[in-house]
């Protein structure tokens, strides 16, 4: 599965990489597992049975359960670790995404995947960005199966783009969300797997916006996001999704169909949890040059129409940018307020993926959390 960093000693085969001051790390190479549940057949990761608690980590869009090797390598140390490959990405049976039950398919997906496997410890839940709603929604679908919420910069609590800081829609269309807010060049790239140096929206380019602006990623781990990257379903039943034509700026809603508007707010509330009877414990990590989920996100339209990249803006009043970052806050805190446990974790020079950009303090943050 990953020949070209196969290292092998022995009768051992590791996977590589190199982060600064650590030195060389070796990592033996995990292979993926398979399990038919009721839903579909899962592939997933998993490592540190022996290990009383149970800790489940949920990737986010474009990725896979590969973004999480070398955490799973850290924590299953102390941990039961699991890591499942959602479906329409990685190794997971390929069905189609109904973009109208929002996030709930992946979360009843996942509670299939814990029923297949006839678990008895009560999960630890560990979502980045999508991934992070999914945990979310999973927790509102069954919440006395949660013991903790881990959100790694995660998607906001009312979808992504499209709405002003209290979740109200910019408009009844919901325009400005969903799959044809998706960048067509991007998508192009995934479908032949594209990993030239010239081209901007070539995956390789594409998953250096994933991590801080300087932040070097040695060429084995690169390759080994790219390939998973590439790996995920394109088209109307995956990624980005099918949309509609509508009247409202920028003249886009969203369909019905695929991972993009399985995150638009038309399908996606999950500010119930601060009304959860039984609030688990909730750690909200994230980093501060994140430009994935941020106040200024080059990603929603809103945004990118306040910079005059999207023609024909009709203004702060009418769609302003998605306060994505304050938007969560405001949740959180009301989680707070309601009697819940609701813990902030800033990596002040991480971006989107701080599992990979600072692992083990990540590892450690998340390791005491859970203790």
């Amino acid at each position: 599965m990953w020949s070209r960093t196969d290292i092998i000693k022995g009768e051992e085969v590791f996977i590589f990489k190199i982060f600064g001051k650590e030195g060389i790390v070796l990592i033996p190479r995990l292979e993926p597992k398979e399990i038919k549940t009721r839903r579909l057949t899962v592939s997933y990761l998993e490592k540190g049975e022996e290990h009383d608690k149970l800790l489940v980590l949920i990737h986010g869009n474009t990725s896979s359960n590969v973004f999480y090797l070398d955490t799973i390598e850290r924590l299953s140390a102390e941990f039961h670790v699991l890591a499942p490959d959602l479906r329409g990405y990685g190794f997971t049976e390929r069905l189609p995404i109904d973009a109208t039950q929002g996030l709930r398919g992946w979360s009843e997906d996942l509670h299939a995947f814990f029923e297949a496997l006839s678990l008895t410890k009560k999960p630890h839940l560990l979502g980045w960005s999508m991934g992070g709603g999914v945990i979310v929604q999973y927790a509102l679908d069954h919440a006395d199966n949660v013991a903790s919420l881990i959100l790694v910069n995660p998607l906001p609590p009312y979808g992504y783009s499209g709405t002003r800081e209290d979740g109200t829609p910019n408009n009844p269309s919901y325009s400005g969300t969903g799959g044809g807010t998706v960048n067509v060049n991007f998508v192009k790239a995934l479908a032949e797997k594209d990993i030239s140096a010239e081209n901007p929206f070539s995956v390789p380019n594409v998953l250096k916006n994933y991590f801080a602006p300087g932040f070097v990623l040695e060429q084995e781990w690169i390759d080994l996001f790219v390939d998973s990257m590439t790996r995920m379903g394109i088209g109307e039943d995956y990624y980005p999704g099918d949309f509609l034509p509508c009247a409202e700026w920028p003249h886009m809603a969203p369909g019905t169909r695929g991972i993009g508007n399985a995150m638009s707010r038309k399908y996606v509330d999950l500010s119930g949890i601060v009304n959860l009877p039984e609030k688990p414990p909730l750690l909200w990590i994230r980093g501060a040059k994140d430009a994935i989920v941020s106040d200024t996100c080059l990603l929603d339209i809103g945004y990118l129409g306040k910079l005059g990249y999207v023609p024909g803006w009709p203004g702060d009043e009418v769609y302003p940018p998605h306060a994505m970052i304050a938007q969560s806050r405001r949740v959180f805190e009301e989680y707070r307020r309601n009697g819940g446990v609701s813990e902030e974790y800033v990596f002040e020079n991480a971006g989107h993926g701080p599992m990979v950009e600072a692992p083990q303090e990540f590892c450690d943050v998340v390791s005491s959390f859970i203790r």
